[in-house]
């Protein structure tokens, strides 16, 4: 239950984070896959813990809205690549500016030693959930 209750306070902070670049969290996640190269929508899906489908769709509005283009993809005629765009850039960026206040406050009530912890524990909590598909 504890895991269900910290996915919805993630979520409601993520779409409040999220509209200050003028997009949705699951918006700014598909982003988030592909900020540092392009990536496939398989690719991204896989590393963000989506859907292809679910990616594909926020990836056609992503385009559709100048945050992000397809490229050709030497590797594979068919499965274009999903870059982000100057304009997706700044709408992560301005979501940044309100992030990092808010995981201030929050991450002041934990010490630097519990906070590694956590994301350690998370990282082995995904590795693990990866290797049982």
């Amino acid at each position: 239950m504890a895991t269900f209750q910290l996915n919805g306070r993630f979520m409601e902070v993520a779409q409040g984070l999220a509209a200050e670049g003028d997009i949705t969290a699951s918006w700014w996640q598909v982003l988030g896959g592909i900020l540092d190269e392009p990536r496939t929508v398989a690719d991204i899906g896989r590393r963000m813990g989506m859907t292809r489908q679910g990616v594909q769709r926020v990836a056609d509005l992503l385009v559709d809205r100048g945050l992000a283009e397809y490229r050709p993809n030497p590797a594979h005629q068919r499965a274009k690549l999903l870059a982000c765009t100057e304009a997706g850039y700044w709408a992560v960026r301005r979501i940044s500016l309100a992030q990092q206040p808010w995981a201030n406050r929050i991450g002041s009530s934990f010490t630097a030693e519990e906070l590694t912890t956590v994301r350690d524990t998370m990282l082995r909590l995904v590795a693990a959930l990866d290797a049982d598909r």
